[in-house]
């Protein structure tokens, strides 16, 4: 059963991150602007923040509307690494994630989810490089534990893809649908994989998070108390801790009101073990 793992409600809560050195989850109100971490502490940014990987104990790398950023945790220092569609004011960044060799994936998207406006980019050694685009809502960024393959989605398709990578990490072959949610009416939002290289989707509307198996297979399904469930992530000593975000965007005052919990940040105990999330090298 789903329980409160942290009670400050977000407008739209994302990108948990667990911290493998300090045992720590950080996550994002992206529509607050804000960085939270499970100690109770809250950074204010002056813009739109919503993905991290870690770099050390005391940094991480964050995705900001208009940059990639090295984070001081201890001094709230900011340093530029790279611009992220600057240029645009209209788009902002959405999921992201680390890749096995140390890079960094991050999704862009337009701020009123506009169709065909926003991209994926690859942070890697210093450069950034644009993956696929046009997208709309990118989201589900994750990859296998045998380095094979990286996932990622567009919410807007109702669809998560499947792409081959070579032995840096960089796409090798066109993607090819692997999960095709249209026709059950679901909405991918952000996704992991586990240990065993299945994939846990959390899906947007439907109070749940779903897993499936590498070949697209359903297993399984966790609830949530309340619709919008938008990524998951792996924590606890022992990395089964199911952790989900969620948010109050998109809800009617009715629902609102029925959903009492929204916006909060929630934890399932699972016999299920997750990959301990991949340090970014800069």
């Amino acid at each position: 059963m789903a329980e409160v793992f942290d009670s400050r409600p977000c407008q739209l809560g994302e990108g948990p991150l667990w911290h493998p050195e300090l045992e720590k989850l950080f996550w994002f109100d992206i529509l607050s602007k804000q960085l939270h971490c499970d100690d109770d502490r809250m950074w204010q940014f002056d813009e739109h923040v919503s993905a991290a990987a870690w770099v050390d104990k005391d940094h991480l790398l964050i995705a900001s509307e208009t940059a990639l950023l090295k984070f001081n945790l201890e001094t709230g220092e900011q340093t530029e690494l790279c611009a992220l569609e600057a240029d645009d004011p209209s788009t902002r960044s959405n999921d992201g994630r680390a890749d096995p060799w140390g890079g960094f994936w991050i999704g862009t998207m337009h701020k009123e989810a506009r169709p065909a406006s926003g991209a994926i980019y690859r942070y890697y050694q210093g450069e950034l490089r644009q993956l696929f685009a046009p997208l709309t809502i990118t989201n589900a960024i994750c990859f296998a534990p045998d380095k094979s393959c990286a996932y990622w989605g567009d919410t807007a398709a109702a669809k998560v893809f499947k792409t081959v990578l070579d032995d840096d990490g960089w796409p090798a072959a066109p993607p090819i649908v692997f999960l095709d949610m249209k026709e059950h009416g679901l909405n991918p939002d952000g996704a992991i994989v586990a240990v065993d290289g299945s994939v846990l989707n959390a899906q947007w509307g439907a109070s749940r998070i779903a897993r499936y198996g590498s070949d697209g297979q359903f297993i399984e399904a966790f609830q949530f108390p309340t619709s919008h469930i938008t990524c998951p992530a792996f924590g606890g000593p022992d990395m089964t801790t199911l952790i989900a975000t969620s948010a109050r965007q998109g809800l009617s005052e009715e629902q609102l009101n029925a959903e009492r919990l929204a916006g909060q940040t929630f934890s399932i105990q699972t016999q299920i073990k997750g990959l301990p999330e991949y340090q970014v090298i800069l």
